[in-house]
C-alpha cells in the first residue's frame, strides 16, 4: 500500500515524538486506522487497527507486570493486580494518548470524524495499544518495552503514589457504548440520615434493567459505588 506524501509527514511527524523509526512505515499506517475508515472504503480492503489493538493489548500487560513486579518486590499479588489495573485502564492510556496528540493522526470514517471521535477515550486508548503491538512486531520487545515504559513512566508514579482515581461510570459507559447506542442511567432510591450527614443509595440502569447499586456520602460517590459494582458483575472488574 503506497500512502501519499501529506500522510507520509505525518507519520514521520509520530515517528519523531515517540523515538521508535519504522522498518515497515505500513504497520504504524494501520495501527492508527479505524474500522470506520476501512469500512467506508471497504473496496480498497484496508487493514484496520483491531487486531494491533489486541496484540497490544497483551505486550503492554506484559510489560506493565514485568516492570511492577521488579520495580515493587514488597507489594503482594493483590496490589500488583490493582496497581496493573489503573495503569492499563482506559482513562490512563487515553491520556497518554492525547498527550501524544494521537487523535490528529488517526484516520477514522467521516460519521465517526464529525461525532468527536478523535477526542473519544475508547478510540485513543485502542489506538495507543495498536501502536504498542505495531513496535512490537516491527521491532521486538525490547523495543515495545522502552516505549510502554517511556510513556507510561509519569502514569505508573502516579498509580503507586495513589494519585489516580479510577472514574468507574466514564468506564461503564464506554464499555456499554462500545455495545449499545443507549446510555446508562442513574437514580436515587433512597437517602438515609440528617441534612449534614446523609447517604445515598443509587442504582445505575440500561434499558430498565438495573446493572448495579451502591452508596455513599453523596451522590457522585454513591453513582461512582453503583458503577464499580456494575462492572464487577460484568466481569471487567475484580470483586476483591
Amino acid at each position: 500500500m503506497s500512502l501519499h506524501n501529506e500522510r507520509m509527514k505525518l507519520l514521520e511527524e509520530l515517528q519523531e515524538k515517540i523515538g521508535y523509526r519504522f522498518c515497515n512505515i505500513n504497520l504504524l499506517n494501520r495501527a492508527l486506522t479505524h474500522s470506520s475508515y476501512a469500512n467506508e472504503h471497504k473496496k480498497l480492503k484496508i487493514k484496520y487497527n483491531e487486531r494491533l489493538e489486541f496484540l497490544g493489548d497483551s505486550v503492554l500487560g506484559l510489560v506493565v507486570s514485568d516492570y511492577i513486579f521488579e520495580k515493587y518486590p514488597k507489594f503482594p499479588e493483590g496490589e500488583l493486580t490493582k496497581l496493573r489495573a489503573v495503569i492499563v485502564c482506559e482513562t490512563s492510556l487515553s491520556t497518554v494518548a492525547k498527550k501524544l496528540n494521537l487523535g490528529i493522526y488517526l484516520l477514522l470514517g467521516k460519521g465517526e470524524e464529525a461525532t468527536g471521535g478523535r477526542e473519544r477515550i475508547s478510540i485513543l486508548a485502542d489506538a495507543l495499544e495498536a501502536l504498542i503491538g505495531s513496535i512490537y512486531l516491527d521491532g521486538g520487545l525490547k523495543e515495545a518495552r522502552k516505549f510502554v515504559l517511556n510513556v507510561l513512566k509519569n502514569i505508573i508514579e502516579d498509580a503507586v503514589e495513589g494519585k489516580i482515581l479510577i472514574d468507574y461510570k466514564t468506564q461503564l459507559q464506554e464499555i456499554i457504548q462500545k455495545n449499545n447506542k443507549s446510555s446508562v442511567c442513574y437514580n436515587v432510591m433512597n437517602e438515609y440520615g440528617p441534612d449534614h450527614n446523609k447517604i445515598f443509595q443509587v442504582k445505575v440502569s440500561l434499558n430498565n434493567r438495573v446493572l448495579g447499586e451502591g452508596i455513599g456520602r453523596s451522590k457522585k460517590d454513591a453513582e461512582q459505588c453503583a458503577a464499580k459494582n456494575a462492572l464487577i458483575r460484568l466481569g471487567v472488574l475484580d470483586g476483591n
